[in-house]
């Protein structure tokens, strides 16, 4: 069986120091990544499942948000990642969120985020590294607590905004010990599951390995459905009686 493809959508200024990591994650869990980003071809016909990759922050225009001086905004990347999200929700497509990525499957959910999220969670701490030096909390009878198990994780931490509201048909999947959230996750199916930590930097961990893994088998899912309901479809057409 082929691999499947998963889209990875990264920053137009640091993407090709990134992509090349999360790359390596998807193979060594069964898939192949290609690489998407504003500017570049992007068409989920050609694709299994996505990535929404880590970097800058998302505009608060879209949440209504106040904007942050120091905040270093792409609104092209914004709006791609943004469509993304929506179509795959529509589509059933399964979809991954780094960081970033898991801020975004969350603000186009109808979520909203905390721009200075350890103004507002002072007792959480405030870590700003790729080492594994954060520890979180896995709530119980989740997808990730399945994909994870429910023992405290330490994971590595660069992010300053965090989710706020959670968006429509989603939960809250982890928290730190300050009571931050994250890791947030689908209520239902599609596969979608957004975790604020970089588990790309942490390939030697078994238990973030298996967040690619759970991806790439969502996504193996997705084509093996995909492609019976097309077979039914041709059927149909070729024998409408």
């Amino acid at each position: 069986m082929t691999r499947p493809i998963i889209a990875v959508t990264t920053s137009n200024r640091s993407g090709w120091r990134i992509f090349p990591l999360v790359a390596l994650n998807v193979w060594f869990a069964g898939g192949k990544a290609v690489r998407w980003g504003a500017g570049r071809p992007a068409d989920l016909d050609k694709v299994d499942g996505v990535i929404i990759g880590g970097g800058d922050d998302i505009s608060p225009d879209i949440y209504g948000g106040q904007l942050v001086t120091s905040a270093r905004l792409d609104h092209d990347r914004d709006a791609l990642e943004r469509q993304i999200v929506e179509d795959t929700n529509a589509r059933g497509m399964p979809v991954l969120g780094i960081c970033r990525g898991s801020q975004m499957i969350n603000v186009a959910r109808g979520g909203t985020l905390h721009q200075d999220a350890y103004g507002v969670y002072t007792s959480s701490e405030k870590r700003w590294t790729i080492l594994p030096r954060k520890e979180i909390w896995v709530d119980d009878n989740t997808r990730l607590s399945r994909i994870a198990g429910l023992q405290p994780m330490i994971v590595n931490s660069l992010h300053s905004q965090a989710v706020d509201k959670v968006g429509d048909g989603l939960r809250v999947a982890a928290r730190d010990t300050g009571g931050m959230i994250q890791a947030i996750e689908s209520i239902k199916e599609p596969f979608a599951l957004g975790v604020q930590w970089h588990p790309e930097h942490l390939i030697y961990a078994r238990r973030q390995r298996r967040i690619f893994r759970s991806l790439v088998m969502a996504a193996r899912a997705y084509r093996k459905d995909l492609k019976q309901l097309q077979a039914v479809d041709t059927h149909v057409r070729l024998d409408p009686a």
